[in-house]
């Protein structure tokens, strides 16, 4: 009888798995997609069609240097690279993947050809709130600075208070918000404490009344994330003037 039902278990296992890896996927590229367009009205195939038309990704490590192959010669996908395992290792261990996103199809623009072919860098990143895991992916625009969108995600935030990182009334607060102040130093994007906050620059969004915690995480996160990245975004600054200068 154990026999049987530990045989049963593994083919039902086996049957749901690609059941589940596919939306897994789904998942994954509706919040990259979610970041920088609107996705509301689209279904999990016009998803996934509207990612592989549009999307290319690149890995790095923590050197800004390319990875394609892991340890064993298995091929990195981007796609695949699990944020929450990646977050629990030193910085320098971490992969760090990029999503980039084109109005045109994928086919028309190639990952180092220009920076004006691209229109908008999509950043993964993954810390702590209140009482779980909070994640994001922060959109830039092509130049690399200012926000084009978020799409944050939590486990266990509470409702009507941390929980609304995932609204769009709060992550519309980011879009046009800046990275870099005018000397290149990176300032990253701060949520203020409290609601209705009466003075907030080009840096700052307002924040969210009864969940402190939930923003110092999202703060956290957001300066982290960024902060790893910097050394891929400055040099790509630098290639996108040097290019738009030579044109």
């Amino acid at each position: 009888m154990t026999v049987f039902f530990g045989t049963l278990l593994s083919l039902t296992r086996m049957k749901l798995k690609p059941i589940q890896d596919k939306q897994i996927e789904i998942d994954t590229k509706k919040k990259i997609l979610g970041a920088v367009i609107d996705i509301s009205d689209l279904d999990p195939e016009q998803i996934l069609a509207t990612y592989n038309e549009k999307m290319v990704s690149v890995v790095l490590n923590y050197d800004n240097e390319v990875v394609e192959i892991d340890s064993k010669g298995n091929a990195i996908v981007a796609e695949e690279i699990n944020i929450q395992k990646n977050y629990k290792l030193k910085p320098e261990d971490r992969l760090y993947p990029i999503f980039m996103y084109n109005s045109n199809s994928s086919d028309e623009f190639e990952i180092y050809q220009t920076m004006k072919t691209v229109d908008s860098y999509i950043f993964p990143m993954f810390g702590n709130g209140l009482w779980e895991w909070i994640s994001g992916y922060v959109a830039l625009e092509k130049d690399l600075n200012t926000i084009k969108g978020v799409a944050f995600d939590h486990k266990q935030e509470t409702p009507g208070l941390g929980a609304r990182i995932s609204s769009n009334e709060i992550q519309d607060r980011y879009k046009k918000k800046k990275i870099f102040d005018n000397n290149g130093d990176l300032i990253s994007i701060t949520m203020l404490k409290g609601e209705n906050n009466r003075t907030i620059n080009e840096h700052q969004v307002d924040g969210m009344s009864g969940a402190t915690i939930t923003g110092n995480g999202l703060n956290k996160m957001i300066l982290h994330y960024f902060e790893c990245y910097q050394g891929y975004i400055n040099k790509n600054k630098l290639n996108a003037v040097i290019k738009t200068s030579k044109n």
